[in-house]
């Protein structure tokens, strides 16, 4: 082999890996997820669903729980192994053509953007059309919101999510590649569906809520401090790390602490989950009003945490 052909096989070889990442990356960022396409998440809330209406019933509701959660996790993961290595021997091409749509439905950063702008535009409408609009996007009760909580639980809905629904599926991709995102979102899927602290979930959804912790720890403490990076608010460490570890989660405060740091508000307090109050510890002291301009400040926020996030794993993937 010359030594422009040693040369060329490795670049080659870097392209594959790269090429399909930028491909999945940028749809993500210009389409979002759109309606009426077949989503992979999708059909992993079916098939929990079906799962937890078969085992959530009867004595050992934990490891029945537990092992549907596992098994689940397992099983995406080494479909995804193999699917890829069927490509591979097919054609590099046609592995680099799944690893792209895979990149690109395991990511969520720009219809996370679009759900939060129709939040604040709702709001300024009519309290009812923010509440209706803002259950979209949220875990809690929005029936008694006011217009300051709605427009607050959109603001941490983006920020949790921005570990949730881009950081940390990079983070994964960067790992295992498109078989490690897919296993984090079922991941991700199960303690949205199953792993609430209520009494239909708390034993069967107890193991996949553990997992969950476990998946996000590093990205959502990655997610925050890549925000403050961005907003030039490196100085408010600190202020994440005193916030961040006073949440009853041990990763969403994290993001919501740099979000508040950056905007200089407050997030937090009591709302109803599934009929019950639900006391989350204040992040940050000063309770003002949110505007628009908040929205548009946070929204740039994500953006800009996100390119630095796909040039870290873009640089990863050419070293690796």
């Amino acid at each position: 082999m010359s030594m422009q052909e040693s040369m060329y096989w490795p670049l080659h070889l870097h392209l594959f890996k790269i090429v399909p990442f930028l491909i999945g990356w940028l749809g993500d960022r210009l389409l979002g997820d759109p309606q009426g396409w077949p989503h992979p998440v999708v059909w992993f809330g079916k098939v929990i669903g079906i799962g937890e209406k078969r085992l959530n019933k009867g004595s050992n509701r934990i490891l029945k729980g537990g092992a549907m959660a596992i098994g689940l996790v397992l099983c995406v993961y080494l479909i995804c192994v193999e699917i890829l290595s069927w490509a591979w021997s097919i054609h590099a091409w046609l592995r680099g053509t799944l690893t792209a749509i895979g990149v690109f439905y395991c990511l969520a950063g720009k219809t996370l953007a679009t759900e939060v702008k129709a939040v604040f535009q709702a709001v300024g409408q009519s309290v009812e059309a923010g509440r209706r609009q803002v259950a979209r996007i949220v875990g809690r009760d929005t029936s008694h919101l006011s217009s300051q909580e709605i427009r607050a639980a959109a603001l941490e809905t983006l920020s949790e999510n921005l570990s949730d629904g881009v950081i940390a599926p990079l983070f994964w991709f960067a790992l295992l590649g498109v078989p490690g995102m897919m296993a984090y979102k079922m991941v991700n899927t199960l303690d949205s569906m199953v792993g609430y602290k209520n009494e239909r979930y708390l034993e069967f959804g107890r193991i996949a809520a553990r997992m969950d912790d476990v998946v996000n720890y590093i990205p959502a403490r990655i997610t925050a401090y890549l925000m403050l990076l961005v907003s030039g608010k490196w100085s408010e460490r600190s202020f994440v790390q005193r916030y961040g570890s006073a949440h009853i989660s041990p990763n969403s405060g994290y993001p919501e602490a740099a979000l508040a740091a950056i905007l200089n508000c407050r997030f937090g307090g009591t709302h109803d989950y599934f009929g019950k109050p639900v006391a989350k510890p204040f992040i940050g002291t000063n309770d003002r009003p949110f505007t628009n301009d908040d929205m548009r400040t946070a929204i740039q926020i994500n953006e800009k945490t996100e390119l630095v996030a796909g040039i870290i794993v873009t640089l990863f993937l050419l070293i690796s």
